[in-house]
C-alpha cells in the first residue's frame, strides 16, 4: 500500500448520538472515496463497519471501526464509533487517536443527548470538529431548526457552510455559501442558484465571511474596506479558524440517497488538521512531567495501542496508532508500559474486517498486528535504545454490576479465562470477586454493555453465562452483652466425646470487627484447647442465627468450662465453642447489618428535584449539593441494595445527562420492616 506523508493523512473519528446515522454515513463516504463498490444497509447487516454478530443483531455499532480510504491524494483513516452511551469507552479511544471530528445530528431529531455528550469529549479533547446534519430526506427534517439548536446548546461558532436544496421528499442536493452554486444529487451535479434560496444563502454567507474574517487581521481590514474576500482567502481562512476551534462547519446530505459527501471528504481534506499540526505528547513518569514533540517520521518510533481484540482466527489483534517513527513488519519493538520486547509480525490496514497486509507503516498513520504477547490498550510501542511513554487513554468507570454465574460445570471451569481475555478486550469492563458472598462480579457502563460481553463470552470463547443482580453482603450482630453455655457429651462404645464452654459475648463499636479473648483461671478448660475453642468459634461467626450471614463487631470472651480427663479432645471444644457462640448469638439480641454507601450524583440543574425525590424512595440521606455552571453534584449516604440498579433508574431520569460514583462508608443497622423480608427470603433460599 502506498505510503503517505505526515501532511498527507487525516485521522478523523465519526460521532453521534445513537441513531443518527454513522454508519450509514460512513459507507457513503468509502463508496464515494471509491474504496468500496457498493453501499451497504445496517438493516440488512451489509456495512462495512458493522460486521461483528452483535452488531448485526442489533442494528447499533458496539465497536470502533478502522475505515480508511484515499482522497485527492491524502489517506483518510475514519474511525466509526458507537452512538449508545453503554459503550463509551470505544468512543474515548477512538477520540484519543483521532486529530479532528464529524459529529452526526439526525435532521428530524436534533441535538440529542448523545450529540451532548460527544460535543463535551472533543472539546476535552480540543478537538476541531465539523457538524454534518444527517437524513435531510427523513420526514420531519428540518435543517434550520437544527441550526438553531446547535448555535443555542454549542454557542454562534457553529456556523452553516452549506444549505439545503428542499427537504424531507423534495431533498435534491446541497448550497455551497463559498461558491454560492447549487450541487444536485449523489453526483453533485452543478446549477445555479435557486431563486428561492437567495435571500438565505446570502444572510448566511454574510455570516460567514464575517466569521472567517475575524480569524485574520490582514481579512477582516480587507472585509471592513467592502472588499469581496477571494475563495482562496476564504478557504484558507475557514481552515485556520476550524482549526483553532473559533468556527465549528455546519453541513448537510443525506447517507442513505449519497448526497453531500463528496463536499464532506473535500471538508475533511481542506479544513482538519493533519498529524503534522498536533503536537505529540509524552508522558514521564508523572503526569507532571509531559512534553510536547513535534511529530517526525525521522524520530525514534512512539505508537499508542489504542485498541486490543480477540479474532476468532488471527487470536489477538492490536490495533495501534504511530505518532513519530515508522514500525515494520516481521521487527521488534519494546513495550514501555510492560518493560518488554514485542515480537512484530504481519502488518495489516484494517477496513472494518478485510486486513490488508502492509510492509510499513509511517507516522500519522494506524494499523494493526496480530498475536503480541504482552501488549494491552494504552500501552506505547517504542524503540529500546530510547524508550518513551505518550499519554494515555483515559476510560470512564464502570458504573453497573452484576453477578456472573456459569449455566455448567464445563462454563466454570473456562470462566475465569474468559473473563480475564475479556476484560483486556474491554478496559471498561472490571471483574472482581466478592468475598462477602462468593460471587464473581462483572462491571461495566451499563446494562447493554454487561448483556452484550456475556454474548461474546458464549459466541468467541464458548462460556453460557446468566447475570443476576449481585447479592447485597449484610452483616450479623448483637446488641446487647450475653452469655451462653454449651455441653458438648456424646458416650459411644469405647471413648466418649465431652466439651463444656461458657462465653461471654459484648458488641463493639461499628467497623471492629472480632475479637476473642482468654478469660479462663484455674485450668477449667487446659491451655492446649483453648485454641480448638477459638476456632469453633472463629467458624460459627461466618453464619449468624438471623438470616446466615456473616457475624461482626463482637468480642467473645471463654470464662469458663470444664474437661474431661479421657473423653476431651480438640474437635469437643471446637464443636462447644461453636455451639456456645450460637446460643449467645440467640440471646443478644442480634440484628443484621446493610452496607451503607457514598454516591455522588452529577446531573444538570433542571433534574435536581427528581433525583433528591427518587433518592428519598430509596432511604437515602442527601449530605449536600454543590451547583455550579448548569450542573448539579448532589452527595448523599444510601444503602447498598437500594442503588444496585441505579444506573439505569439515573439513565431514566435524567436521559442518560446524569453520571454517578460510588463507594463504600460503613454498616448500619436495617430497618425492622427490611429485616423480616431478607429473612423470609433467606429462609425460601434454604427450602
Amino acid at each position: 500500500m502506498e505510503q503517505y506523508g505526515l501532511e498527507n493523512i487525516r485521522n478523523l473519528v465519526l460521532l453521534s448520538h445513537c441513531g443518527a446515522g454513522k454508519t450509514s454515513a460512513s459507507e457513503a463516504i468509502l463508496f464515494t472515496a471509491g474504496a468500496i463498490a457498493r453501499l451497504g444497509k445496517v438493516e440488512e447487516g451489509t456495512t462495512t463497519s458493522d460486521y461483528d454478530p452483535d452488531e448485526i443483531k442489533r442494528h447499533i455499532s458496539i465497536n470502533l471501526s478502522m475505515l480508511p480510504c484515499q482522497w485527492k491524494g491524502a489517506k483518510i483513516n475514519l474511525i466509526d464509533t458507537p452512538g449508545y452511551s453503554d459503550f463509551v469507552g470505544e468512543v474515548k479511544a477512538a477520540i484519543r487517536v483521532g486529530e479532528g471530528a464529524v459529529i452526526m445530528v439526525c435532521a428530524a431529531s436534533g441535538v440529542e443527548v448523545g450529540t451532548e455528550q460527544v460535543w463535551s469529549y472533543c472539546e476535552e479533547a480540543d478537538l476541531p470538529r465539523l457538524i454534518f446534519i444527517n437524513k435531510m430526506d427523513r420526514e420531519n427534517a428540518d435543517f434550520y431548526q437544527t441550526v438553531e439548536q446547535l448555535q443555542s446548546r454549542f454557542g454562534s461558532r457553529c456556523l452553516p457552510v452549506q444549505l439545503p436544496v428542499g427537504a424531507q421528499d423534495s431533498f435534491q442536493g446541497i448550497v455551497d455559501l463559498l461558491t454560492m452554486k447549487s450541487y444536485i444529487g449523489s453526483q453533485a451535479k452543478e446549477d445555479e442558484l435557486p431563486s428561492s434560496l437567495q435571500t438565505k444563502a446570502d444572510s448566511f454567507r454574510e455570516k460567514l465571511v464575517e466569521a472567517v474574517a475575524e480569524v485574520d487581521d490582514r481579512l477582516i481590514e480587507k472585509y471592513l474596506e467592502g472588499e469581496q474576500l477571494s475563495l482562496e482567502e476564504l478557504g484558507n481562512g475557514l481552515r485556520q479558524a476550524v482549526i483553532t476551534g473559533r468556527i465549528v462547519p455546519i453541513l448537510a446530505g443525506s447517507a442513505i440517497q449519497n448526497i453531500g459527501f463528496t463536499f464532506l471528504l473535500d471538508a475533511i481534506y481542506n479544513y482538519l488538521p493533519s498529524p503534522k499540526e498536533r503536537d505529540v505528547i509524552i508522558v514521564g513518569d508523572s503526569a507532571k512531567q509531559a512534553e510536547r514533540i513535534e511529530p517526525s517520521q525521522d524520530a525514534p518510533l512512539a505508537a499508542l495501542v489504542f485498541k486490543t481484540s480477540a479474532d476468532p482466527y488471527v487470536g489477538k489483534l492490536t490495533h495501534f496508532r504511530v505518532y513519530t517513527g515508522a514500525i515494520n513488519s516481521n521487527s521488534q519493538v519494546w513495550n514501555a508500559a510492560r518493560g518488554g520486547a514485542e515480537r512484530i509480525g504481519q502488518l495489516f490496514v484494517l477496513r472494518g474486517k478485510t486486513q490488508e497486509p502492509v510492509s510499513k507503516l509511517g507516522a500519522g498513520d494506524m494499523g494493526a498486528v496480530a498475536k503480541l504477547g504482552m501488549a494491552s490498550t494504552g500501552d506505547t510501542l517504542c524503540s529500546q535504545a530510547q524508550p518513551m511513554k505518550l499519554a494515555p487513554i483515559l476510560f470512564p468507570q464502570p458504573a453497573f454490576s452484576l453477578a456472573v454465574h456459569p449455566k455448567t460445570k464445563a462454563d466454570l471451569d473456562k470462566l475465569g479465562a474468559a473473563l480475564s481475555r475479556l476484560s483486556e478486550e474491554d478496559p471498561t469492563l472490571r471483574v472482581h470477586r466478592d468475598t462477602d458472598t462468593n460471587e464473581t462480579i462483572l462491571s461495566g457502563i451499563g446494562e447493554s454493555h454487561l448483556e452484550v460481553a456475556a454474548e461474546k463470552m458464549l459466541r468467541k470463547f464458548g462460556v453460557g453465562v446468566k447475570l443476576e443482580t449481585p447479592r447485597v453482603p449484610y452483616k450479623e450482630t448483637i446488641t446487647v452483652p450475653a452469655r451462653a453455655e454449651y455441653k458438648h457429651k456424646k458416650q459411644t462404645g469405647g471413648h466418649g466425646q465431652y466439651g463444656h464452654v461458657l462465653l461471654e459475648l459484648e458488641p463493639l463499636p461499628r467497623g471492629s470487627g472480632y475479637e476473642f479473648v482468654d478469660k479462663i483461671v484455674g485450668g477449667a478448660i487446659p491451655r492446649n484447647y483453648i485454641p480448638a475453642v477459638e476456632k469453633g468459634v472463629k467458624e460459627a461467626i461466618q453464619e449468624g442465627v438471623l438470616a446466615r450471614y456473616p457475624v461482626i463487631d463482637i468480642k467473645a470472651r471463654v470464662y469458663d468450662g470444664s474437661f474431661h480427663p479421657v473423653d476431651s479432645s480438640e474437635i469437643c471444644f471446637k464443636i462447644a465453642g461453636a455451639g456456645a457462640l450460637k446460643k449467645g448469638l440467640s440471646e443478644g439480641q442480634p440484628i443484621l447489618l446493610e452496607p451503607i454507601m457514598n454516591i455522588k450524583v452529577t446531573i444538570p440543574d433542571d433534574f435536581t428535584g427528581d433525583i433528591i425525590g427518587d433518592l428519598n424512595t430509596k432511604r437515602a440521606r442527601v449530605q449536600g449539593m454543590n451547583p455550579g455552571g448548569g450542573i448539579n453534584v448532589i452527595e448523599a449516604q444510601v444503602p447498598l441494595a437500594e442503588i444496585l440498579r441505579y444506573a439505569i433508574d439515573l439513565k431514566s431520569i435524567t436521559q442518560g445527562r446524569g453520571s454517578y460514583e460510588v463507594e463504600f462508608n460503613h454498616y448500619e443497622p436495617v430497618p425492622p420492616h427490611v429485616t423480616q423480608k431478607i429473612i423470609a427470603e433467606r429462609q425460601a433460599e434454604k427450602t
